[in-house]
């Protein structure tokens, strides 16, 4: 018997033990295995939200934009110290990025303005404005999206109906002493301060009640021919100045050569006008003392005998 318990206790110790690490291992796998399906679903969800909010995870601001976060939690609000250039960005999908064109854009529109006489007076325009890029974050918690239609129209419709509210149409009209183009350098500077810049504001077009606008173009014919006419009145009064100056001017010239013009001059210029004929390469007779005061005559040859021939009957 005791061979036998010896030759079984040998045949124990030389049987390997198990690893310890081994038995945690395969607990781990044990509880793994069993909680697979939960992990399966729970990774299905995950994936189910991310396609869900990825446009709300993964944000891409395009060329020309400007982004500005909104963060809920926390009490943070708008970051108004930072705004998104340009690229993508991965945000917590509780904030918000909101984008904004920083490009310049051309909002048009038009709006009724009564005059001083209670006529309206209907005004189109082409407004020419962008937000300013360092500015959006405030532009952003303090007015929104929307602010064409909360600052920059208006903001220039006030300015306009105050200032043309105290005029006539016909001074809207005509635009005298450039009062529409005033009016519009003072709205382009009130709107700066509001956050955005406006280039330019273009008038596309006046229109005002028909029988007013041709009451004033009809006026405004009439004054062309008034001021056509004034014109060539004053043409006419400056021609007859200055024929009148011409006049005396030929007068005074005739007295000053009848004073200085005497026979002995005139016997003198002929006599030399002579001798530069007579030097001449043309063929011709000259007389000496063949006039009544003496002045040489010349015949030309080709003359005289013409003079000498008959005329045919």
């Amino acid at each position: 018997m005791n061979n036998i318990n010896n030759s079984s206790s040998g045949q124990n110790s030389t049987i390997p033990q198990p690893k310890p690490h081994r038995g945690i291992l395969k607990r781990i796998r044990e509880m793994l295995w069993d909680k697979l399906p939960y992990f399966i679903l729970f990774g299905f969800l995950i994936t189910l939200t991310t396609i869900f909010l990825w446009n709300r995870i993964v944000i891409f601001v395009e060329a020309g934009e400007g982004g500005v976060l909104y963060r809920p939690l926390l009490g943070e609000g708008v970051i108004t110290d930072r705004v998104y250039s340009e690229g993508m960005y991965i945000l917590f999908p509780v904030n918000t990025l909101t984008r904004y064109n920083t490009r310049v854009q051309i909002l048009r529109t038009e709006f009724d303005v009564l005059t001083n006489r209670g006529l309206p007076v209907t005004l189109k325009l082409a407004i020419r404005y962008r937000p300013i890029f360092e500015l959006l974050g405030v532009l952003h918690q303090r007015v929104g999206p929307n602010y064409p239609n909360k600052i920059i129209i208006p903001q220039i419709e006030s300015v306009l109906r105050k200032g043309l509210g105290k005029h006539s149409p016909e001074e809207i009209y005509t635009n005298k002493g450039l009062l529409l183009s005033k009016l519009i350098a003072q709205a382009i500077e009130e709107v700066g301060r509001k956050y955005v810049i406006v280039d330019d504001i273009i008038i596309r077009s006046v229109s005002l009640p028909h029988e007013v606008k041709r009451a004033i173009e009809k006026k405004l014919i009439e004054e062309q021919r008034f001021l056509s006419y004034t014109f060539r009145l004053q043409t006419e009064i400056k021609e007859a100045e200055r024929k009148r100056i011409e006049s005396k001017g030929i007068r005074d010239f005739s007295e000053n050569l009848k004073a200085s013009v005497t026979a002995n001059v005139l016997r003198w210029k002929g006599i030399d006008a002579t001798l530069k004929l007579a030097s001449s390469p043309n063929s011709k007779i000259v007389i000496i003392g063949g006039q009544k005061d003496g002045m040489p005559l010349m015949l030309n040859a080709g003359n005289w005998s013409d003079l000498t021939q008959k005329p045919q009957q």
